[in-house]
């Protein structure tokens, strides 16, 4: 039996990616593109493990430049973080 190794969506829904392990998740996560620790929680995840997009963030792109950014959709279903949200709502508001 295989199980799943690399970035998935982190099942916890704490940061956008988790990196996952021999079907387990660690503590390497991945927000925007940025690497960091977090270990995960104590409890065990429900639902399946979701392989996170292969698209990989453009380094000063804007979700708005994104084509497949849909304002509609939830952070979770967008793939983004909290932070990424609140630092982009001023440029997807058309201020300056």
């Amino acid at each position: 039996m295989e199980y799943p190794e690399g970035w998935h969506l982190d099942p916890y829904k704490l940061h956008t990616d988790r990196w996952i392990s021999n079907g387990r998740p660690t503590k390497l996560v991945r927000d925007d593109g940025v690497e960091s620790y977090d270990p995960p929680p104590n409890e065990p995840f429900t639902g399946p493990l979701v392989p996170s997009p292969q698209k990989a963030p453009v380094p000063g792109a804007t979700h708005s430049d994104d084509q497949e950014y849909d304002p509609s959709k939830g952070l979770w279903d967008n793939n983004l973080s909290m932070w990424s949200f609140y630092n982009d709502a001023g440029k997807r508001a058309g201020e300056s």
